[in-house]
């Protein structure tokens, strides 16, 4: 327990009744940053606090009566030492803070988490953003106020991050998760104005976006995809429909039995697009183009479903959601022979815009068809893009060397 400060001006009745009645509060330092403050009224007086905020102000919040004329009961009346005790825990934001849906108090690291898992939820976002976040924050930075936030602790906590052995550019997406969440608190407060604290202490790690592309042939696909049926048929569907779109497991999963137009000579799965991205993400469909092998698979798996059923699911008969493919899925690669530490379902992914860019499709059709953009197609593919674009070039090259006897013309 911190010790309790002194202040012989606040901490008895008597000497607080002498004090001259006014609108501005007496206070008393209780912690560094962190001031209790005292307003002298014609009946009891009101204690509030008043915390620093990083950036040369305060915030301040009224949280009680003082005892100047009823015995304190450590709620709603307090004494002075348990004011100052009061006041701490509020600026600190502590676990046992007093008032945590009280409006006026500033949020505290935790809150602010929950208030974007929130956002995120109505927008129909990614909560998983949010979930690898809370297993790295320790409870001191969880409680404290955003409003104190510095750039010096969250820069340690990101270096912290990679000292762990993570890779940049996962410490680069719990970063943008964390700034997210404070971003959201800063314009829901205007308390909170040091956002300067985790734009430089939460910076992006440059160049960690080169992407860990495992690029696997036709033939490996193959194999992993009957390695998959091998175990179940659920992740057999789940993997084949993963290596021939191209698409993300969230995507696949969001398919209803009425995104599978299999009557009709170019069977097509009409796939939702994902809701990544930084603001709120209208939910659309492209068609993309599937054997008629795997589409009269869907068909069997589908028969009987109505029509806004989900197309694909797991053998308990629920939905598929994020990360429940990652323990089968290992299975599969090694039932076919293949390092599961390396091959990943995200390589079919992988495999599928390669494949694509090597068959001479545009980059903007392979980019739509896959639900991301062409900075990122040319970011993470650019090696296959200037395979493609060689070939492209290639046919219209001039060679020099080669004569073509129809229009020679004799010179004299």
């Amino acid at each position: 327990m911190a010790r309790n400060i002194r202040s012989p001006k606040l901490e008895t009745r008597t000497a607080r009744l002498k004090l001259t009645i006014r609108k501005k509060p007496y206070t008393a330092r209780v912690a560094p940053g962190v001031r209790l403050g005292y307003r002298r009224n014609e009946v009891a007086g009101t204690w509030s606090v008043i915390a620093a905020d990083g950036k040369s102000g305060n915030w301040v919040k009224k949280f009680g009566l003082a005892d100047d004329h009823e015995e304190a009961n450590g709620e709603q009346v307090l004494t002075f030492w348990q004011a100052q005790e009061r006041a701490r825990k509020l600026a600190r934001g502590g676990k046992n803070a007093d008032h945590e849906d009280d409006p006026g108090r500033p949020v505290t690291v935790r809150e602010a988490l929950d208030a974007y898992q929130a956002d995120l939820i109505a927008r129909g976002g990614d909560v998983h953003n949010v979930t690898r976040v809370r297993g790295h924050l320790s409870h001191t930075l969880n409680s404290k106020m955003v409003a104190l936030l510095t750039a010096r602790e969250l820069r340690r906590f990101r270096d912290n991050l990679l000292a762990k052995k993570l890779r940049p550019s996962s410490v680069n997406r719990i970063s943008n998760a964390l700034r997210a969440a404070f971003n959201l608190a800063a314009a829901q407060d205007q308390r909170i104005n040091n956002q300067t604290a985790w734009r430089i202490g939460l910076a992006t790690i440059f160049d960690a976006a080169q992407a860990r592309n495992v690029i696997l042939s036709d033939q490996v696909i193959r194999g992993i995809i009957a390695a998959a049926f091998g175990i179940g048929a659920e992740i057999g569907l789940l993997v084949e429909t993963a290596a021939v779109t191209g698409a993300r497991v969230s995507q696949i999963a969001s398919l209803r039995v009425a995104d599978l137009q299999r009557d009709r000579p170019d069977p097509r799965l009409m796939m939702p697009s994902s809701r990544k991205g930084r603001s709120q993400k209208k939910v659309t469909q492209v068609p993309v183009p599937i054997p008629a092998s795997l589409a009269e698979k869907l068909r069997r798996a589908s028969k009987g479903k109505a029509s806004d059923a989900p197309l694909l699911i797991k053998r308990s008969g629920g939905r598929w959601k994020q990360s429940d493919h990652s323990r089968l899925f290992r299975r599969v690669v090694l039932g076919a022979a293949l390092d599961p530490n390396e091959v990943t379902l995200y390589a079919l992914r992988h495999s599928s815009i390669v494949r694509d860019l090597l068959a001479n499709v545009p980059v903007r059709i392979v980019a739509t068809k896959h639900d991301t953009s062409i900075p990122m197609i040319e970011r993470n593919y650019s090696k296959y893009i200037a395979d493609h674009a060689d070939v492209l070039s290639r046919r219209a090259m001039l060679d020099p060397s080669i004569l073509s006897g129809d229009n020679v013309i004799s010179l004299r």
